[in-house]
């Protein structure tokens, strides 16, 4: 192993090795002109302390120069790494150094630069993920718009292309509602706004606004909700329940069922919500919360890939837990825990 020492004590060898070498150098000059020139040449004082002077200032100079090279070139190559990154290469990287303080610049930079690369993959997938979902339903709102100019058609022919129109439609306005909502959750890092409220009552709310669409799939709910308060960001965590609900509606099969349940375990709010879909695979179960990822690849359900990614910031971003448990053919079971603290005075209230 390498030794390694610290950047004050090499500055302090460095000073020391340049002293020591131009006044060794210096006195050998200063021989070197005795011999040459006799000891008489040095005799009057102002030659001798000039010569020796104007000889040890050049030695040192000359060997503080080599030595600064060697000293400064892992801050010149930082330098340069840093310039390639700013034109867009997040390759680049930078060799240690025996300097601890150098070597642990070199190690937080190359760090940097991995973590912008992830940042820059994810930004370009998640322009040609939003581009290829928004421009989908732009086509078939064109295409059916340019049938129906044509005429020609029956009324049931009509009144069918103008309910895809419609479909097609709030796809676009439940996707660029998503992007917004994600987009504040993720430069959200401190929730505000926060409230006392029932939360089982808030849950309730939103198994009551999804009623049309479990009800179309003639689903019955087994709803399980203890009576508990919480203390949070109101439309946030309505958020979570309506999105994980309507992911819940949309996979659970025809006349099937849904379990919901609320509960307080010790400190945490648990929240659980089975369905007795078609289940998911592990891989899917890996990417479930990744921008715009669809278990569903034939995209025969609606949907954008969007819903869970905001339900897994908000919980997060609430200092809270969401866990899945699906295989498939058996269902799929989303569970969010939540912390259950109350300001103070409301408990006494």
């Amino acid at each position: 192993m390498k030794k390694r020492m610290s950047l004050a004590v090499s500055l302090v060898v460095f000073v020391f090795l340049v002293m020591v070498m131009s006044v060794v150098i210096g006195r050998l000059c200063t021989y070197l002109l005795e011999y040459f020139f006799g000891s008489s040449f040095l005799a009057n004082g102002y030659i001798g302390f000039f010569a020796l002077l104007l000889t040890s200032v050049t030695i040192g100079t000359s060997v503080t120069a080599l030595l600064s090279r060697w000293m400064v070139k892992p801050v010149r190559n930082l330098i340069e790494a840093i310039e390639e990154v700013a034109e867009g290469d997040f390759t680049v990287t930078v060799q240690g150094s025996n300097i601890p303080e150098l070597e642990s610049l070199a190690v937080s930079f190359n760090k940097m630069v991995r973590e912008l690369a992830g940042i820059e993959m994810l930004r370009r997938d998640f322009v040609n993920n939003f581009s290829h979902e928004f421009k989908t339903p732009i086509v078939s709102i064109k295409g059916f718009a340019k049938l129906l100019q044509q005429g020609g058609l029956s009324r049931e022919e009509a009144a069918e292309y103008l309910d895809i129109i419609i479909q097609e439609s709030q796809r676009l306005v439940d996707l660029s509602t998503n992007v917004l909502n994600l987009s504040k959750v993720e430069s959200t890092e401190i929730i505000r706004e926060k409230e006392a409220y029932p939360l089982d009552e808030q849950i309730r709310r939103a198994i009551l606004i999804l009623e049309p669409k479990w009800s179309a799939k003639n689903l019955s709910l087994e709803v399980d909700l203890e009576s508990i308060n919480i203390y949070n960001n109101v439309p946030l965590l309505q958020q979570i329940w309506i999105n994980l609900l309507d992911n819940a509606v949309k996979f659970a099969d025809n006349d099937g069922k849904l379990e919901v349940s609320l509960s307080s375990i010790n400190s945490w709010i648990r929240f659980s919500l089975r369905d007795n879909g078609q289940g998911m695979d592990e891989e899917t179960k890996q990417h479930i919360f990744d921008k715009f990822y669809q278990g569903d690849t034939s995209h025969a359900m609606s949907g954008n890939g969007l819903g869970l990614t905001l339900v897994e910031k908000i919980v997060r971003l609430c200092s809270g837990q969401i866990e899945v448990e699906s295989s498939p053919g058996k269902g799929s079971t989303f569970t969010v825990f939540l912390p259950s603290g109350l300001p103070e005075d409301y408990i006494r209230s």
